[in-house]
């Protein structure tokens, strides 16, 4: 990297408080370095994703980010979408806007900030989801280790995307959720088919007022299980909504994930079907954690 520095920052995504959540590293400034360096940073910092900003200049009214795996770069990702936009607002920006607009491989995502729950919440619009093809429900009870009386059969088992893809799946109850564990031979049969993250959900909360449980498992990127997903959940939201799981087609829902692996998440969903186009926006809080160079 010769001489040129790059500034790096540590955020905790869908996060009530530090050390909670989902992390991320953001690394600004980051027009000198290439492709294969990128990757590398993002390995060594081995969160599930890593994301570079080039430059604080603007192009077409937003930034151009790019999202890194430890892996391989990512179109889309939605911690990473939400972590870096507040990145941008309090360190990039000239100006504090209540918008930022993030340029992705997907495209342009607005994101934008919004005081509530006694805190700064950034929430994203997602790309409209996409209903893939549905599953039969033996196969999932073998692929996460349940009986077929753990699954909610009033719902399908079925692919979803908002711009990364998921299968959403419903689960009866917070002990099914708990219980659930991936067989890897049959996700290897499963993988060969539909490269997609699993997403499994419960109305029972851990905590009052919050109203889903989700865990998700996205082995085909190589993360066993995460603990906020923001784009996943978004894949929830537009499913909600369309099926009305709640009993309407509009969406507003507090979603906790990663109880299970000690990083206590919380989304804020929102949904609403016009005419089958389903718009949905997640949110969540960022902690701002570290600061540091990459020397």
């Amino acid at each position: 990297m010769g001489k040129h520095t790059c500034t790096f920052h540590i955020v905790d995504v869908f996060a009530e408080e530090k050390y909670a959540g989902n992390q991320l590293a953001v690394v600004t400034g980051a027009s000198a370095l290439s492709d294969v360096q990128m990757q590398k940073i993002a390995n060594e910092m081995h969160f599930s994703e890593t994301t570079f900003i080039p430059s604080s200049n603007m192009r077409k009214g937003g930034y151009d980010v790019r999202i890194f795996t430890p892996k391989k770069e990512l179109p889309f990702a939605g911690h990473p979408t939400l972590g870096t936009a507040y990145i941008i607002k309090h360190f990039v920006a000239a100006e504090k806007a209540e918008e930022v607009l993030l340029n992705l491989k997907v495209g342009q995502i607005p994101v934008h900030f919004e005081e509530a729950d006694g805190g700064e919440v950034a929430w994203m619009r997602q790309n409209p989801p996409v209903f893939g093809k549905t599953f039969e429900l033996p196969r999932f009870a073998r692929l996460l280790g349940l009986d077929v009386s753990d699954f909610n059969e009033k719902f399908p088992i079925q692919e979803v995307s908002t711009g990364l893809l998921f299968i959403v799946v419903p689960l009866k109850t917070l002990n099914a959720v708990k219980r659930a564990t991936v067989n890897q031979a049959v996700q290897a049969e499963l993988a060969k088919e539909s490269m997609a993250g699993i997403l499994i959900f419960c109305p029972e909360p851990y905590t009052k007022g919050n109203d889903l449980n989700v865990r998700v498992f996205v082995d085909a990127y190589g993360i066993p299980e995460d603990p906020a997903t923001g784009s996943g959940n978004g894949c929830l939201a537009g499913y909600l909504s369309r099926y009305q799981y709640f009993g309407r087609s509009e969406v507003e829902a507090k979603v906790e994930q990663g109880c299970e692996i000690r990083r206590p998440s919380l989304l804020y969903l929102r949904a609403k079907n016009n005419d089958g186009n389903i718009r949905v926006e997640v949110g969540g809080k960022v902690v701002h954690i570290a600061k540091g160079e990459l020397l």
